[in-house]
């Protein structure tokens, strides 16, 4: 059987780039057990209250569900375990040093597989207040708007 190429996304956090404003982001690897990665393949997960976290020099992700393993046996994983996150030492020490500022957290944005292996874009992000969000929200029904109205010129239906 060919080895798998390319990217198959399992999950996305929209609701990370509605209240965060992302500063950086991270490719990680994730350490799973069978069961989670046969759950993934079905392309069954949740980001939604999923965050990471530094501990003991190591990125730990909380919260993140992926659903038990259908044909699963005992053997079976729990849904909210934590998860170790692999990094480059490096850019874990630069992590640590940046959430320990006030405010920066990290927030995992996608789930997907990239030739094979479970992968993971991590975020380092500043909360918003909200009247942020209200603020991006108008910028983005603006922007939309300039674009139709644009559009509407371009084919002469002013």
């Amino acid at each position: 059987m060919p080895r798998e190429q390319g990217r198959k996304f399992i999950a996305q956090n929209k609701k990370a780039r509605h209240d965060y404003s992302i500063l950086d982001t991270y490719e990680v690897g994730l350490v799973l057990t069978g069961t989670e990665v046969k759950s993934l393949r079905q392309g069954r997960a949740s980001l939604v209250d999923g965050f990471a976290m530094v501990e003991d020099g190591e990125v730990w992700l909380h919260h993140v569900h992926i659903p038990e393993y259908t044909e699963g046996t005992w053997t079976n994983h729990t849904p909210r375990r934590k998860r170790k996150i692999l990094m480059h030492r490096a850019e874990i020490e630069k992590l640590i040093g940046k959430t320990k500022e006030g405010g920066l957290t990290l927030v995992p944005l996608d789930l997907y597989f990239k030739d094979g292996r479970a992968k993971a874009t991590l975020a380092l992000a500043k909360g918003k207040k909200t009247y942020d969000k209200r603020q991006d929200l108008a910028e983005r029904d603006s922007r939309r708007e300039m674009e139709r109205a644009f559009g509407r010129y371009v084919k002469g239906r002013r």
